[in-house]
């Protein structure tokens, strides 16, 4: 699976449970997270996303630490199986607040 259809059903699947992913781009900042979730409830996620054969780059791995050390989370999701259980555990966590449908 390509990063880009991974990435697609991300953005819609958070929608659906009434949060939005958005794309993070940051001018000098370099291998910053693909993507900063944001769901009901206060829930925020960095999530880096790779094919099924994609793999960190060592900036990557250098501003996820960076994040990390911030207390935020950062998740790296590789693969459409690994998005699964990304979003199954998203909805988990939505689950005591409102969650919209698209």
């Amino acid at each position: 699976m390509r990063e880009r259809d991974i990435e697609k059903r991300l953005v819609r699947e958070i929608r659906a449970m009434g949060g939005e992913a958005f794309k993070w781009v940051s001018p000098g900042n370099d291998g910053v997270p693909d993507r900063i979730v944001m769901l009901p409830g206060g829930i925020v996620v960095f999530v880096e996303l790779k094919a099924d054969r994609g793999r960190l780059a060592g900036v990557q791995r250098v501003q996820i630490r960076r994040i990390q050390r911030w207390g935020q989370e950062v998740v790296v999701v590789q693969g459409m199986d690994e998005l699964e259980e990304f979003l199954a555990r998203m909805r988990k966590e939505v689950m005591p607040h409102e969650v919209h449908t698209a």
